[in-house]
């Protein structure tokens, strides 16, 4: 099974307080320990980061090509706008899974656009933390590259 990074990106950290309507009250520490769970169902190894800073998600991806077999990515606020994000998941190299605990189609125009979308192997919008369960269920049915 895969060594996954899973990155998380702004105000994440802020999950359980910020805007619970449509984030839910589960913080991110509550989403990282499901992963853990799920990666040990799983089989998986799993790296779990979150940062509001734009040039170390960067960073962490050009780190990640030859050193995880894929990466699971929640960039919130920087899908619609990190061009940087976007080149530094394309030299990955690897499958990519892209997140969002809400539904992003549905929410503000402007986040309807994803510059993650176009490498990433899979999509997974709307189900909440589930989201990224699911996420590293697909590693189960995609051999690592």
């Amino acid at each position: 099974m895969p060594r996954i990074l899973i990155l998380n990106g702004p105000n994440l950290n802020m999950l359980g307080v910020r805007e619970p309507e449509i984030y839910g009250t589960q913080t991110l520490v509550d989403i990282e320990n499901l992963c853990r769970a799920k990666a040990k169902e799983l089989g998986h190894e799993i790296d779990f980061r979150q940062s509001n800073h734009e040039g170390e998600l960067v960073d962490w991806i050009q780190k990640a090509r030859g050193a995880y077999g894929g990466i699971i990515i929640n960039a919130a606020a920087y899908t619609h706008t990190s061009v940087a994000i976007h080149d530094a998941l394309k030299i990955f190299g690897g499958p990519v899974v892209e997140v969002h605990l809400s539904d992003p189609q549905t929410r503000d125009p402007f986040r309807h656009h994803s510059y993650i979308t176009p490498l990433a192997a899979a999509v997974i919008a709307g189900k909440g933390p589930a989201g990224y369960e699911e996420a590293l269920a697909f590693f189960r049915r995609t051999p690592s590259q």
